[in-house]
């Protein structure tokens, strides 16, 4: 069955879980978004496959507890969206976002963590993750996270939110005299307009011809003359300003 809006598009209408879900959008049950999770604790994985697999928009292509093994899925798997926890017994979460990112650009990343620890947030954000969720977190569900950062959105656990934009507004609040934020140099400008069209590190360094350390040195000069603390508000700033 289906309803139609004011501009004439369907609506489908879902039993599981019931609700009304644009044809138009990522994440119909003849085409699914795809997802792999990566998490090294067998029962936090099976509560999140049961919940991720109750929903008839998503379908979860494989499941991995380390690094080595997420290596392998990733590579073995197409898929839409990367659940992956930051700490794996044999190393971090944060190696396989890069992994992913890299050899499927297209594919989204949305953390999984028991802890609200900012750093790492904004570490994952800068490597391209959209979303960042806590396991006990009351406020959204998985599928939600999924089907949100598939259609173009993000995710984020509503008290880490907060919390990130109370430190930017103290950071803001606590700036003083003039800020250096428009004298960006040719190359640096070079590589924020790459970075605002969702390129890596690494994918930068390739098409300029420059290493990964010389790229991350830009970006980091970037961040410093901005002001800033990650890609995102790099390119939200420069993109208000036309800077880029």
């Amino acid at each position: 069955m289906a309803l139609l809006n004011r501009s004439g598009n369907a609506f489908a209408m879902r039993d599981n879980p019931p609700s009304i879900w644009p044809d138009f959008l990522v994440g119909q049950a003849e085409q699914p978004a795809r997802v792999l999770l990566v998490d090294d604790d067998p029962l936090v994985r099976h509560v999140m496959a049961q919940e991720l697999l109750a929903d008839d928009r998503i379908t979860l292509v494989d499941q991995a507890g380390s690094v080595r093994e997420g290596r392998r899925k990733i590579a073995q798997h197409a898929f839409d969206v990367l659940l992956v926890d930051l700490n794996l017994g044999d190393g971090t979460g944060f190696d396989l976002i890069e992994l992913a990112k890299r050899s499927r650009p297209g594919v989204e990343v949305v953390v999984i963590s028991a802890i609200e620890d900012e750093p790492q947030v904004l570490h994952a954000f800068e490597l391209g993750a959209t979303g960042y969720l806590l396991k006990n977190a009351w406020f959204g569900n998985f599928p939600q996270a999924v089907l949100q950062v598939v259609n173009g959105g993000a995710s984020i656990t509503p008290s880490l939110a907060r919390r990130l934009l109370h430190r930017l507004d103290q950071r803001d609040a606590g700036q003083t005299g003039p800020v250096n934020r428009t004298k960006l140099s040719s190359r640096e400008r070079d590589v924020l307009k790459m970075v605002a069209s969702g390129y890596t590190s690494a994918e930068i360094g390739g098409r300029l011809g420059i290493s990964l350390r010389t790229v991350n040195a830009h970006v980091r000069n970037i961040y410093s003359k901005l002001q800033v603390k990650n890609r995102a508000q790099a390119v939200s700033y420069a993109t208000d300003r036309g800077l880029i």
